[in-house]
């Protein structure tokens, strides 16, 4: 298992680029608990943080797939960096203007959100030009899944860690220092200067004239709904169980589930159509999620929590190679940064379906939504089956001239396999 890792990470620019950009991605993986903290170290109230982060949110929702399309069309350097700085800046002067002047906190938020970098759909059209082979590049993918829960597990603490040493302003202007630098890591590596995108075709919609993509961004928006609701049926869990030690367990739980699935699905060659494989991985964390609606004592259900990620990392690589083929030539980087877009969205879609419901019925029925969620997502894919089937059949990822900057295309490759 560890071989095929292994392989991917000795190449050439490979560790660098990911390590670089879950760097620079550290900023936003840390967000929310950073805004918190720091607005209660201010003195401010939960009701004021909450808004801020939800600004914040909105704003990196809105940007990324916005951004995504300038590095299609004019590269990464000139893209990635200047927002990446400019993101910095916003989030400094939040740090210096605290809540003292809401509205001007809420401006500051807002930059920081919308300039955040895509680096994350960046990275995923740098993976094809590094590795060449397509079984790699699909490996890449589930290790890429894989590095996130990593990232959204150590980026909290790392935030703590800030705060304990030195204080709450400290941490956000110390985190974002380190993602400027994680992201300059990346765009003066030579994959990163060298990439280019495929010449596009001009129209408004961008990477969303694809039907096969808006079908696959509207069942992931059921599967953020999941993970999103999750975690507010989870705080009403632990208030009855023991407390924020036991809502740590379970978020803990989630991110293990989801580290151990990537790692085992990223090891193997899977064969067959991947918009086949989604289905039955949808399915099977639909399946998951319904045994948390029993939530037995504190220990079982961390072990239930931790079944229900199992699947969650694989649906995501496996998505990655879907949307991949499925993006319009010369919109990659824009088609995966609607996937972030598509699943932060569904996030806070599912927190606020969750809320209501839980008030309504407790903790037991908090747990149903993420079930009916993915339910609804398993339709989604089974109703578009035929539009998902349409396009990218028989491509070599690895190989497309949308991925290699020197356009060199081998063969068995067929310009007719990408949408």
């Amino acid at each position: 298992m560890a071989a095929g890792y292994l392989e991917i990470l000795r190449a050439r620019h490979a560790a660098r680029l990911l390590v670089g950009t879950l760097v620079g991605r550290l900023p936003n993986a840390t967000a929310a608990i950073a805004v918190v903290l720091f607005v209660r170290a201010e003195g401010g109230t939960y009701s004021l943080a909450g808004a801020l982060a939800a600004v914040y949110g909105v704003a990196n929702a809105v940007g990324q797939p916005l951004l995504g399309r300038l590095v299609d069309l004019y590269g990464q350097p000139r893209v990635q960096l200047p927002a990446a700085l400019v993101s910095a800046f916003g989030m400094g002067v939040f740090a210096f203007v605290g809540t003292d002047r809401p509205a001007l906190a809420c401006a500051a938020m807002a930059v920081a959100g919308l300039f955040t970098p895509p680096l994350e759909g960046g990275l995923r059209a740098l993976w094809p030009s590094v590795l060449r082979k397509e079984e790699q590049v699909h490996t890449a993918y589930a290790m890429d899944a894989v590095a996130q829960e990593v990232m959204f597990t150590v980026g909290p603490l790392l935030v703590t860690l800030c705060v304990s040493l030195w204080s709450a302003q400290a941490a956000l202007l110390i985190l974002s220092v380190i993602g400027v630098l994680g992201a300059l890591s990346v765009v003066v590596s030579p994959p990163s200067r060298a990439w280019r995108s495929a010449p596009r075709e001009a129209h408004w919609l961008g990477a969303l004239r694809s039907p096969g993509l808006v079908a696959l961004l509207g069942a992931f928006l059921f599967i953020g709904m999941a993970l999103g609701s999750i975690t507010v049926a989870a705080v009403s869990y632990a208030d009855g169980h023991g407390g924020d030690a036991v809502y740590g367990w379970l978020m803990a739980g989630i991110g293990l589930g989801a580290l151990l699935g990537g790692v085992v699905y990223g090891a193997r060659r899977w064969g067959g159509a991947p918009e086949r494989r989604l289905r039955v991985l949808v399915a099977l964390l639909a399946v998951c999620y319904v045994p948390l609606t029993l939530v037995p004592g504190p220990v079982a259900m961390t072990a239930l929590t931790t079944l229900a990620g199992v699947f969650l990392a694989p649906c995501i690589a496996c998505a990655f190679v879907l949307v991949d083929r499925h993006a319009p030539t010369g919109t990659v980087t824009e088609a995966f940064s609607w996937l972030v877009t598509t699943f932060t969205v569904g996030a806070s879609v599912g927190t606020g379906v969750a809320g209501p419901v839980v008030e309504w019925g407790g903790a037991a029925r908090g747990f149903a939504v993420p079930g009916v969620a993915g339910v609804a997502a398993l339709v989604v894919l089974l109703a578009t089956g035929r539009v998902l089937a349409a396009t990218g059949r028989g491509a070599v990822v690895a190989v497309s001239s949308e991925n290699d900057p020197n356009r060199a295309v081998e063969p068995r490759f067929s310009s007719g396999d990408r949408a």
